[in-house]
């Protein structure tokens, strides 16, 4: 253990590598594993002035020590092969790399991706990879990377520049490492949350002139992205993959719907029967989050803005509630809004004792967590992403994951979701890449119906699935190609 304490800051950012692989380490092993890291905690080295002197001593040993980092790919290749089942969009006998290989490959194109860094998002750096992309990658959630994944992809040869835990400040340096770095122009940026892109706006702009498009993923991102465009400062193309029908039911409504409760489980261990639960935002990510605890027992209150968000809750069999009305009785807060202080310091003063308090929405906005670090208020570290705030009266309420994404920081994120999510990235990185000049305006677009379509295509085969093919002559009544698109932009799934 002394010798933990000794590496300090190289300790606290591989640590959870050592964990997950569940092996007890004498000291070379130890060092062994700091290479696992190498290339972040290197350029993080040579770039800042102020690396711990014990860092700068780990750093030193770790490059003779690298077996170790061999057996983390060996072991992450099998996970990987366990999960790729799952990922029929970039995996399958007819899979992404194929298809899009025949048909063109996109050999220069240099990609910032800046995303969670699980074992799905591997896969997508190889994909685009086998493509042909050159791609750097720095995470878009300060809890969000698998320190192992990041230290395969770093063996493999792409930059890396992420790990779990990252400071407020670490996380900006990351991405300022991806972005910044002599002889290397990117042409594509590849977001979630839209923090790479805004950080390139206000540090290096002249790098949009050779950017040919934004890919989005988020619904924060894709706000700032129609701001940007509202107010004539949007620069490039940008595809909003948020709203594509595949990514608004599968990521934000199927994958919530079972992520919540992870993330809950995981955290509190705690029952949903009777718990009485109150979810801000009825929209797709509401959705999801209303029916899993409703199935499980919970009495679930809504609330929203929208009246015809709100109508779809009452009809569904939601109460529909203002926060101030139920604040008191609530054993659960989730916020699902993509806005800022949607719970505020007077709703959380208002909680009841061991009332949970989470965000599911993308942005760390939701819940005002910055008006809880007063000097008043007592802050205790139960377990990883999972705090006690307890109030001078003695009145304790579980923060989870810091007000930031819950199912991003506590849980995992199904990978038959994600296979579906990174087809349609990478189908949109390559349509705007591969576009010809004049088809992509300085404005934000919807994935084409088309790829959509395609996309869901891909993963029916999971199911044995068979889909009924129109004869000539319904297409023909009905207006449509037989092989599609078959809905009008405007329909609503």
């Amino acid at each position: 253990m002394r010798l933990l304490e000794v590496l300090g800051e190289g300790h606290r950012l591989l640590k959870p590598a050592l964990w997950r692989m569940g092996t007890v380490m004498r000291a070379p092993q130890l060092f062994t594993c700091l290479s696992g890291c190498r290339s972040s905690l290197l350029t993080r080295s040579k770039n800042s002035t102020n690396v711990p002197p014990k860092l700068d001593v780990a750093l030193c040993l770790a490059p003779f020590l690298s077996h170790l980092l061999t057996a983390i790919a060996q072991l992450l290749h099998i996970q990987i092969a366990l999960m790729m089942r799952h990922l029929p969009g970039t995996s399958s006998k007819r899979t992404l790399r194929e298809a899009v290989t025949s048909v063109s490959r996109t050999s220069n194109r240099r990609s910032l991706d800046e995303e969670k860094l699980k074992l799905l998002n591997k896969v997508l750096m190889e994909t685009l990879g086998a493509l042909g992309a050159q791609c750097r990658w720095a995470a878009c959630n300060i809890y969000s990377t698998l320190n192992e994944v990041a230290a395969a992809l770093a063996e493999n040869g792409f930059p890396v520049f992420a790990w779990k835990g990252e400071s407020e400040d670490d996380f900006w340096w990351c991405i300022d490492r991806c972005v910044n770095v002599e002889g290397w122009q990117p042409n594509m940026i590849l977001d979630d949350g839209g923090d790479l892109t805004h950080w390139i706006y206000k540090k290096y702009p002249n790098m949009f002139k050779k950017i040919k498009g934004i890919v989005e993923e988020s619904v924060t991102g894709v706000h700032r992205l129609y701001q940007l465009s509202k107010a004539g400062k949007l620069c490039v193309p940008a595809m909003n993959v948020n709203d594509s029908v595949t990514k608004q039911k599968f990521d934000n409504l199927y994958c919530c719907r079972e992520s919540i409760l992870d993330g809950l489980k995981r955290t509190t261990d705690m029952m949903f029967g009777g718990k009485q639960v109150v979810v801000c935002g009825y929209g797709e990510v509401g959705k999801g989050c209303c029916a899993a605890l409703k199935a499980m027992g919970s009495i679930v209150y809504v609330t929203e803005i929208d009246p015809i968000c709100a109508l779809q809750a009452c009809m569904d069999g939601f109460r529909l509630v203002k926060l101030n009305e139920v604040i008191r009785q609530v054993d659960i807060v989730i916020t699902c809004t993509g806005n800022k202080n949607v719970v505020t310091r007077e709703h959380l003063d208002r909680m009841k004792n061991s009332c949970i308090v989470c965000n599911m929405g993308h942005s760390n906005t939701e819940i005002d967590v910055a008006s809880l670090r007063t000097p008043e208020l007592t802050w205790e570290r139960v377990r990883s992403q999972v705090d006690h705030v307890i109030w001078p009266d003695g009145k304790r309420i579980v923060l989870l994951a810091e007000g930031r994404l819950l199912n991003l920081s506590c849980s995992t994120v199904p990978t038959f979701v994600l296979s579906i999510t990174a087809t349609t990235q990478a189908l949109a990185l390559i349509e705007l890449y591969n576009a010809p000049e004049g088809r992509y305006k300085q404005d934000v677009y919807l994935l084409p119906k088309k790829m959509d379509e395609y996309v869901a295509s891909l993963h029916l085969p999971t199911f044995d699935a068979h889909l009924t093919e129109l004869t000539d002559e319904q297409a023909k009544y009905l207006g449509l190609n037989k092989n599609g698109p078959f809905k009008p932009n405007y329909y609503r799934y």
